[in-house]
């Protein structure tokens, strides 16, 4: 929200209770389930960013977890159709790949995981994030609203990162399953900002994550180490991130800007 409204963007947040700071958008109470109540907060503008959900499959029951992220997403994306909105930036999460939270650990096929690895999730939150991307390019197919779906790694404040880099300096392994990624808060919200103020699109899917790992170490010794089995399909350099973001640099003009590192 701030950094719509730094760009200049009037902005409506809905959500279930109110934010601690407004940072000076309006402010609108929601259940994101309820298609009425979204279309009331949604009157009037020209586009939404949809990033409401239970954000993991481990503090509801499953289908409580599936239940309310693909319902929450039919009804925004429902109410944007109905109401003329021309486009929306949906939360997916890199969570759709299935590899974070499976009761059966897997590796990815290949790295850097680019938009094209499949979709193999074994939970309640992956699944419902590969669901609502069906759903956005169901919206597309119809409406012609352009729908980006933002495969976001863990959102994280600056602090919180540097926090992770140092639990990973002990225990790198422990950061395997998420190939050792996260991206910046404020990289995510750049991020959501481009997608409204670029080229027009019709569907598309984005990784959305910092230029780096949480490790020190190289991340291809990183693999190599602890997923050996993987493929490296491109070389990637120091400790470059395990996940590739080309296809947002170059449809969205996308460079993450900010690494826990600047943090040590």
């Amino acid at each position: 929200m701030r950094a719509l409204v730094d760009a200049g963007h009037e902005v409506v947040g809905a959500d279930r209770q109110p934010p601690p700071d407004d940072r000076g958008a309006r402010h609108r109470t929601v259940n994101l389930r309820d298609v009425g109540q979204v279309a009331g907060a949604m009157a009037g503008c020209d586009a939404v960013v949809h990033l409401g959900a239970i954000p993991g499959p481990d503090r509801h029951p499953d289908e409580v977890v599936f239940g309310n992220n693909t319902l929450s997403t039919f009804a925004v994306l429902q109410a944007a159709s109905l109401l003329g909105v021309s486009r929306a930036v949906v939360a997916s999460s890199g969570s759709a790949l299935g590899m974070a939270w499976a009761p059966r650990p897997f590796p990815p096929l290949y790295v850097p995981v680019d938009e094209d690895h499949p979709l193999l999730a074994q939970d309640s939150y992956g699944l419902s994030k590969e669901v609502d991307e069906r759903t956005c390019a169901m919206f597309n197919r119809r409406t012609g609203i352009s729908i980006l779906a933002y495969r976001f790694h863990w959102i994280t404040l600056p602090e919180e990162a540097a926090g992770r880099a140092a639990v990973l300096r002990d225990l790198p392994e422990e950061g395997a399953r998420e190939l050792w990624g996260y991206v910046d808060v404020r990289d995510a919200a750049r991020a959501c900002r481009l997608g409204l103020e670029s080229k027009r699109l019709d569907f598309e899917v984005f990784n959305i994550v910092a230029a780096d790992t949480l490790s020190e170490t190289p991340t291809e010794d990183l693999i190599q180490t602890y997923l050996p089995n993987v493929e490296i399909r491109h070389p990637i350099e120091a400790t470059g991130s395990a996940w590739s973001t080309e296809k947002a640099r170059k449809l969205l003009g996308y460079i993450p800007q900010h690494s826990w590192r600047e943090n040590t």
